[in-house]
Order: structure tokens, then C-alpha cells, then sequence
């Protein structure tokens, strides 16, 4: 029995420190990639803030999904009120800014349309937003001499994971936007086609009926016949 509870406290103590190094390691999975879809009504400017910190980096990409003419008007500002980029009745764009200290502020305008509303979709991407030392995960590992593995190997493989999988999440997100758009674009004109076709079998029926009756008019024998 003594070799069973010899070999069950190595693998208990085992089992600890992976333990800790993964929890350590999940501190660092935080996701800072987000993404929206709003109706923006005709005549009207909605504003978004992001609070960044100093050299970080600020990127913004959005599509009109829906409304007529898909387009919008776009722009960002810096906390001091500068504008950085401004779009002008665009249907997209991608932006990145290097930030500092402070409230940005992004706004989509569509005061200049008076009747039809755009349905918006907008991603976030902040990058280097870490308040945390990388190296702080170095004062909770204890015995790493027990272990023929090495955590910086680990912790590189987790990072490379997940900015992997972080990048096809966004490519997949940006994907479903132009699905979206391209849907509604098509919808809309199959219903412009529906409708001119109505129109048009309307009018021939119309021309026909026309046609029919100056032909019959023609050959009529409007004379009297007299007994």
C-alpha cells in the first residue's frame, strides 16, 4: 500500500500545479473583439464610445447591412474632439487608430435621408489593452524543476490558439454581415422585380384589350339598314 500512497501524493501534487498554471493561463483568454447591428431611423446621428488607454490600438470596420442605398455617413474622433476619419454615404470601410489616453467617439449619420432607416453593423477590435504584467504568471508557479515541460511553450501554444481562433471568430463574424447584406439586397430586388412585373402584365392586358377593340371598331357596319 505504501508505494499506492506514495505515487497518489505525486499525482495529486501534480495535478496542483497544473492547475494553477491554468488558471493563470485563463487570465489572459479575455476576449476584447465585439460586435453590433442597430437601426439607425432616417434623419437621425447615433454615437458610440470606447474608453482605450495610451498606445493601444483602436480598429472599427462596419457595413450598412439594409436601407436604401446602403450608405451612411462615418466618423471618429478623437477625446479632444479632433476628427481622425470621416466617410461619406459609404456602404463600408475599415479604420484602425493608435490610441491614447481617453473617449473615442464613432458616429454613424443619416440625416441625410428623410425616409428610409439603415439597418448598421459595426465590429470593435482593441488590441494591447492589457493592464496585467505578462510576467506577473511567474510568481505563481512554484517546482517548475518537477516538470519536464516548459510553461513559456505552453503559454506561447495557448496564445497562438487564441488569436486563431480570435481571427476566424472575426472572419466569420464579417462573413455574416456581407451574407446579411447580400440577402437583403437580394430580397429587395426580388420584390422590385415582382412588382414591375405586375405592372407590365397590367399594361399589355390593358394594350391588348385596346387593340382588340379599335380591330372590332374597324370591321362594324355602322350604316342603317332600312325596311
Amino acid at each position: 500500500m505504501e508505494p499506492v500512497r506514495v505515487f497518489l501524493c505525486v499525482l495529486a501534487v501534480f495535478v496542483s500545479l497544473l492547475s494553477d498554471r491554468f488558471v493563470v493561463l485563463a487570465a489572459f483568454s479575455q476576449s476584447l473583439d465585439s460586435d453590433f447591428t442597430f437601426t439607425l431611423p432616417p434623419g437621425r446621428k447615433e454615437c458610440f464610445y470606447q474608453t482605450m488607454k495610451k498606445d493601444a490600438s483602436l480598429e472599427i470596420e462596419y457595413q450598412v447591412l439594409d436601407g436604401a442605398g446602403l450608405d451612411v455617413d462615418f466618423y471618429i474622433a478623437s477625446p479632444s474632439g479632433q476628427v481622425l476619419f470621416s466617410d461619406y454615404r459609404k456602404s463600408d470601410g475599415v479604420h484602425t487608430v493608435e490610441t491614447e489616453d481617453g473617449d473615442y467617439m464613432f458616429c454613424f449619420d443619416n440625416t441625410f435621408s428623410s425616409v428610409s432607416e439603415k439597418i448598421i453593423f459595426f465590429e470593435l477590435i482593441l488590441d494591447n489593452m492589457d493592464t496585467e504584467d505578462p510576467n506577473d504568471w511567474k510568481e505563481y508557479v512554484h517546482g517548475t524543476d518537477m516538470l519536464d515541460m516548459k510553461l513559456e511553450d505552453i503559454m506561447d501554444t495557448i496564445n497562438n490558439v487564441k488569436a486563431r481562433l480570435g481571427k476566424s471568430v472575426q472572419i466569420q463574424t464579417v462573413l455574416r454581415a456581407f451574407e446579411a447584406r447580400d440577402r437583403n439586397l437580394q430580397e429587395s430586388n426580388f420584390d422590385r422585380v415582382n412588382f414591375w412585373s405586375v405592372i407590365n402584365l397590367i399594361v399589355m392586358m390593358l394594350v391588348s384589350a385596346v387593340q382588340v377593340y379599335l380591330v372590332r371598331s374597324l370591321f362594324e357596319d355602322k350604316r342603317k339598314m332600312r325596311t
